[in-house]
């Protein structure tokens, strides 16, 4: 007995060593290229440091954590920020879901197509998906104008992107179209694998599809839900390439991210700045960080 027990644990400590060694490679790229770059992040964000050699960097403490709440344009980039979260997010997911639940049931070749078609902006990449649209609003040359002039819904050519208040509707438009692929996918396979034996039980029981969708469907499909929910809020608050791309911050459409990138390295003749930039890339994660937690907590109690 004791023989066997020193074989078994000889065996386990085996397949633990080389669990490790398989999770080595990741793990060493994550300590290296997310942990240690967090750490020096938060260090760096009590500092004046610049991307300059000039000035011998200082300690500063708190000092950029409290200049960002009077700075108005921190205030409107934040603002921004969270007008794309509130909205994207729930019409992301309630057009996914739509959109799967219309499809689950269908053929291998319709369905196939479906998933090509709404999954085809994800893989074609943000640049090229971001040129299609820029050419979309132009405000010359638009496709969008064109059609609107010729129908006669407007007179004159809109300029889509330039105009504020309009521009930041128009982000969050392209963000929608580049971010429901994975989760219509997502959801056409957690639909295919609610127990089927429960739906027939409850439509014998005379429950209607409303019944059947929130009282079976829905509970098996939670874990999915949150999934997509936490992925395309941080995905939301990490809006970036679209306002280089379109913009470049003009026309009020001004985000957190873009407005990190712009302090660190396009304002770094003044002092303070890159210091400044990480200082709000730790508000900005510790946002995310709570909306996460808050998503997990009520995700967990249906």
């Amino acid at each position: 007995m004791n023989k066997k027990q020193g074989l078994s644990r000889a065996l386990q400590r085996r397949e633990d060593v080389a669990g490790y060694l398989f999770m080595a490679p990741s793990l060493l790229f994550f300590i290296g290229f997310v942990i240690i770059p967090m750490f020096i992040c938060v260090g760096m964000s009590l500092t004046d440091a610049t991307l300059h050699n000039a000035a011998p960097t200082r300690f500063v403490g708190l000092k950029n954590f409290i200049a960002m709440w009077t700075d108005k344009t921190f205030l409107g980039a934040l603002k921004n920020t969270f007008l794309i979260v509130v909205v994207s997010v729930p019409v992301t997911c309630l057009f996914s879901l739509w959109v799967a639940s219309a499809t689950y049931k269908m053929h291998n070749v319709p369905l196939s197509l479906f998933r090509v078609i709404f999954y085809l902006p994800v893989v074609t990449g943000s640049v090229a998906v971001t040129v299609v649209w820029k050419w979309i609003f132009d405000n010359y040359s638009g496709i969008l104008n064109t059609v609107l002039k010729t129908s006669g819904m407007i007179q004159k050519n809109i300029n889509w992107l330039g105009t504020p208040g309009l521009a930041i509707w128009c982000i969050i438009l392209i963000l929608l179209t580049t971010s429901v692929g994975q989760p219509i996918v997502l959801y056409i396979s957690a639909l295919g694998n609610v127990d089927q034996s429960l739906v027939e039980a409850a439509e014998v029981d005379g429950a209607n599809n409303m019944q059947v969708f929130w009282r079976i469907k829905w509970p098996q499909i939670m874990p999915t839900t949150l999934y997509i929910v936490v992925i395309t809020t941080i995905n939301s608050f990490q809006c970036f390439a679209l306002i280089q791309l379109l913009t470049q911050g003009g026309s009020d459409t001004n985000t957190v991210m873009y407005y990190i990138y712009y302090t660190a390295f396009k304002m770094t003749e003044q002092a303070g700045h890159f210091g400044y930039a990480n200082a709000m890339g730790v508000i900005l994660a510790i946002f995310i960080g709570i909306l996460s937690a808050i998503q997990f907590k009520l995700g967990s109690e249906k």
